[in-house]
């Protein structure tokens, strides 16, 4: 035994890193999930209790009857698919001319739209309301749209950039060689070579946006426009005195959970597949 221990000590070590991580992980998550189906009065038992003894169901109808849940469902739908295909379709498209296009300043295109992930959300939020309130774009599904595309674009075309490179050029010159029209090369070749690639966004980029809160905080104030995210805090709100509804925000939380544990389910070999194709050469 202790022969056997010497000798896989590197793996065994390894794997007890792996179940220690995987714990830590999964433990907040089990918390949430397990309050979800825990009474108001059992959260905060003292001495607490990690196992729940009087398991319910009420938590879940009680939450969507304190806030118009299925609203905000839509709401998070309608941003979280609209800013994933205008953000994938355009990186897609700049993705392509960018690697293929050598223009004057190509390089320096490419450059500034990168580096314009490291700014700030908060640093923009004035100037963007501004140019909203004059535009009228505040409470509308196009302005959120907007916004959350243009914080994904930058990240996807630069994924798009890396993968197009690695299409050799030749086959789209034969293509056109054998009378292909430049909209048929791209269509029946290049678009299909990046499959991998759009699928991997699409499921990121839908993941972002389901998950973001700043912009539909600031720029969704009515409840016809607000997502899931905001609408946990305006849950939180509806708070007594300072006790805070702990069992109703967990179940929302679940259910928040759910569409996006799901995507990643089936479309973890394509995230793997598009991102180590892609972005590694």
């Amino acid at each position: 035994m202790i022969a056997f221990l010497r000798r896989h000590r590197g793996q065994i070590l390894t794997y007890l890193g792996f179940i220690l991580f995987a714990f830590v992980w999964l433990l907040p998550f089990y918390f949430i999930v397990s309050s979800s189906f825990t009474p108001r009065y059992e959260i905060f038992q003292t001495p607490p209790r990690y196992f729940p003894q009087n398991l319910t169901l009420e938590n879940y109808p009680n939450m969507m009857n304190a806030i118009p849940f299925w609203r905000f469902y839509l709401n998070s739908l309608i941003f979280a698919i609209g800013s994933t295909v205008v953000s994938t379709t355009f990186s897609a498209m700049a993705g392509y001319g960018l690697a293929r296009l050598h223009f004057p300043g190509s390089n320096l295109v490419f450059l500034g739209l990168v580096l314009s992930v490291a700014l700030p959300q908060v640093a923009l939020l004035v100037p963007i309301r501004e140019i909203f309130n004059t535009l009228d774009l505040n409470n509308t599904y196009l302005g959120l749209i907007i916004l959350e595309a243009s914080i994904t674009t930058p990240f996807t075309v630069w994924i798009m950039v890396s993968f197009v490179n690695q299409i050799p050029v030749e086959i789209e010159e034969a293509a056109l060689i054998d009378g292909a029209t430049l909209w048929q090369s791209i269509t029946r070749i290049v678009v299909p070579a990046m499959r991998p690639a759009l699928a991997t966004m699409l499921i990121i980029n839908f993941i972002n946006g389901w998950n973001e809160f700043l912009y539909p905080l600031i720029f969704a104030t009515r409840n016809d426009t607000k997502t899931l995210s905001v609408g946990l805090v305006s849950l939180g709100r509806e708070a007594i005195g300072s006790s805070r509804p702990w069992d109703l925000m967990s179940a929302m939380s679940v259910l928040m959970i759910v569409p996006v544990l799901i995507l990643i389910l089936f479309g973890q070999r394509a995230i793997v597949s598009g991102l180590t194709r892609g972005a590694v050469k």
